[in-house]
């Protein structure tokens, strides 16, 4: 299509944002021309921040459980489908029950969905945890391949820690399928060369199923460095009342092993201010603080148990330590989100959102370099 200046205007994407969350996946694909046409969550309080950031969001997301929800009911010129579907039951911090647990046995009702629709999607986008690749011996895995595959997918595995972007140690994996009929001519079939997006776990998954599964994969850039420090991300402006008292600070030392403590201690008395993510953790019966290694934070979660809340450590200079709960903005600038208003729910419930959702700059970069290039071959997609 010719816009009135000359310029050729490409047709925007149409998607499905399944299991969306707050709605970090239109945040990273909406530029490069993806459509939001239909989501879905069942969380009232994912729903309003999404609506807070996407007033449209009122014509198009659905607040309901994916199992009440038919194919039929969702618009019929959908491209791309993407499903963040829980990861609880998969997580090697959970419970292990897989895609028969209550949570993440939500693909099921995604594939059930995707297979009503009158006309099925050119592309479908899943992500989850590592623990997926593994649980109940990789059987999970092979079954939603195979079930992706009978949908009539041809599929690709990768894996991307969002460590590559921001200051955070999130790695997950991702299936991309492409429907079979529309396999691009620089799709390779076969086993892939280990590469940044597939490290040896994942080419040995292409391996274990490249005879009895359409599979396949395509040629993609190698991912960037990444940031090495939280300092980008910090929120400097908060009430003083967030940091904690001398008696809390106190006990978080005490708490340290010895050689945690002698970790504070080194960058307590650094020529220059460090930050440092901190979790609690139960070692042999005993609750302890633990800092990381680097400087980056640790994987955000679901607020729930203790160690699911990081703290932010402020040392150097010699200086008291300064110690608090990281904040909501915080948690959205760790998930690539910098410019997502939090005006909607309690501080826990933004916590909640982001701890459970993608990171912007992953799936922007897998929709640059991966959706785009498939769904519309003849555009180049804006930098992202």
């Amino acid at each position: 299509m010719i816009g009135d200046g000359g310029r050729m205007e490409t047709r925007a994407i149409n998607a499905a944002e399944f299991f969306a969350g707050i709605g970090l996946v239109r945040t990273a694909l909406e530029p490069l021309g993806v459509r939001i046409v239909w989501a879905n969550d069942i969380k009232q309080a994912k729903f309003d921040a999404y609506y807070a950031n996407y007033p449209d969001a009122e014509d198009h997301f659905k607040v309901d459980d994916i199992c009440d929800i038919s194919g039929e009911s969702l618009p019929s010129e959908i491209e791309l489908a993407t499903s963040s579907f829980p990861c609880i039951d998969l997580s090697l911090a959970g419970n292990r029950r897989g895609l028969l647990g209550k949570q993440s046995g939500m693909f099921w009702q995604f594939a059930r969905v995707v297979k009503e629709l009158p006309k099925k999607p050119r592309v479908i986008l899943l992500e989850n945890v590592h623990g997926f690749a593994t649980s109940h011996g990789g059987n999970d895995l092979a079954d939603a391949l195979r079930c992706l595959n009978e949908l009539g997918y041809s599929l690709d595995v990768m894996a991307i820690d969002a460590r590559h972007f921001v200051p955070q140690s999130r790695p997950r994996m991702f299936i991309v399928g492409i429907a079979k009929e529309e396999l691009p001519k620089n799709a390779h079939v076969g086993i892939p060369e280990i590469s940044d997006v597939r490290p040896a776990w994942v080419r040995k998954i292409h391996e274990a199923h490249n005879e009895n599964i359409n599979m396949h994969y395509l040629d993609l850039p190698g991912l960037p460095e990444g940031p090495k420090d939280l300092g980008a991300v910090v929120e400097h402006n908060v009430p003083p009342g967030a940091w904690w008292d001398e008696q809390r600070v106190e006990a978080f030392v005490g708490s340290l092993s010895d050689g945690q403590r002698a970790r504070f201690e080194s960058l307590r008395t650094a020529d220059r201010l460090h930050y440092r993510t901190a979790y609690r953790r139960t070692r042999q019966g005993v609750s302890m603080w633990e800092l990381r290694r680097d400087a980056i934070a640790g994987c955000l979660r679901t607020t729930g148990g203790g160690s699911s809340k990081q703290a932010l450590v402020e040392l150097g200079h010699g200086r008291e330590p300064r110690i608090r709960w990281m904040t909501p903005r915080e948690y959205a600038n760790l998930m690539g989100a910098t410019d997502y208003k939090l005006v909607a729910g309690t501080p826990n419930q933004q916590l909640f959102g982001f701890g459970d959702a993608v990171v912007v700059d992953v799936v922007r970069w897998i929709g640059k370099h991966y959706l785009i290039p498939v769904l519309r071959p003849d555009n180049e997609p804006g930098d992202g």
